[in-house]
């Protein structure tokens, strides 16, 4: 573990240098801790791979703490001891198990044939494999709500497209390399894509405007196209 300043109003709490389970669950035990009991002049944190950024609010933090440490100095302290607890803490955590229907192949997945070709497998067995994972989510980043998911089997590991899409439908379910995700908004984007979901990844005006956080587990439930039309309202 190591604790480093990040700018002048942001302290990065590094768990590790790669990507695995286990370090994301020592971010959740910190960010949990943190939500329950935040520092003074605590504004947000960021979760990533392998470590979180916490900004905080320099003044806040010199009003109501100690007036001989530097806000920062203090943060690291602050972030130091309830690391040391994060990652000391055996407890599980009850992770979050969110369901999202997926319509893979056709209209909706036009990758999946490529994808199928590519490990000379059927489209049913891409389908079967791609829906059989549990997936740790472990951070949302490139667009508002895009989960960066871990579990997925590397008998599916794919390249991305050689020449990107200038649009990639929201909802859209993809794979590039050893990852999958799902585009929450309409975007360019070079991910194989081999099905959509009907259920919206992001609503700006909600009051958790992402469906999906960290440290959630995510099952893809494969529907019938009938069914995707139905749930996205749409008349056949």
């Amino acid at each position: 573990m190591r604790i480093e300043p990040f700018g002048d109003q942001a302290v990065r709490v590094r768990f590790g240098d790669q990507i695995a389970p286990h370090i994301q669950l020592s971010i959740q035990r910190l960010t949990l801790q943190v939500d329950r009991d935040p520092f003074p002049g605590f504004i947000e944190y960021v979760p990533a791979y392998t470590n979180v950024v916490f900004y905080y609010n320099p003044v806040e933090v010199i009003k109501r703490g100690k007036k001989e440490r530097t806000a920062q100095q203090q943060v690291m302290d602050i972030l130091s001891q309830l690391a040391e607890q994060a990652c000391g803490n055996e407890r599980q955590i009850q992770r979050r198990v969110i369901h999202i229907p997926v319509c893979y192949g056709g209209r909706l997945g036009p990758d999946l044939n490529a994808v199928a070709a590519f490990h000379q497998m059927s489209t049913d067995q891409v389908i079967k494999w791609h829906a059989q994972s549990e997936y740790l989510v472990y951070m949302l980043g490139f667009a508002p709500g895009f989960p960066f998911l871990g579990g997925m089997s590397e008998a599916l590991a794919t390249p991305r497209r050689a020449t990107p899409r200038l649009k990639v439908a929201a909802g859209s379910v993809g794979i590039a390399g050893r990852q999958t995700g799902v585009y929450p908004l309409e975007s360019p984007g070079g991910w194989q894509i081999i099905g959509r979901t009907p259920v919206s990844l992001f609503t700006p005006k909600a009051d958790s405007p992402t469906l999906l956080h960290a440290g959630d587990v995510v099952i893809f439930d494969p529907i019938p196209e009938q069914e995707y039309a139905q749930m996205k309202g749409i008349s056949s």
